[in-house]
């Protein structure tokens, strides 16, 4: 599983740069810290509601990306705009927490 995230890490990283380059926006290294920190800050977070307590560094940027498009797809889905960082931080918490609650439910992990 952990493999796969990886691979879609990658992917969105690689589409992160090309819509940047596609739109004639230059996306800085700094961007892409401040990206990868709130991905990390959505996955620790969605890591603390589920009662996990995190999944390592990595895991978190990972479960943040995933969880932020999961989220983004639901909360567009339902017609749903909360505008801003914060906005986008939950909905990429709930997005995460959804991520988690399938893996657990098809990989069987235990709540900690």
């Amino acid at each position: 599983m952990i493999v796969g995230l990886v691979i879609l890490a990658i992917i969105l990283l690689i589409a992160y740069f090309a819509i940047g380059l596609a739109a004639n926006v230059a996306i800085g290294l700094g961007g892409l810290i401040i990206s990868v920190i709130i991905w990390a800050v959505i996955g620790w977070l969605a890591g603390q509601v589920m009662r996990g307590g995190g999944y390592g560094v990595l895991g978190d940027v990972l479960l943040g990306i995933v969880g932020g498009l999961v989220g983004g797809l639901v909360f567009n889905l339902l017609n749903i705009d909360l505008g801003g960082i914060i906005g986008n931080i939950i909905v990429g918490v709930v997005g995460s927490i959804i991520v988690i609650a399938i893996g657990r439910a098809i990989g069987g992990r235990r709540v900690a």
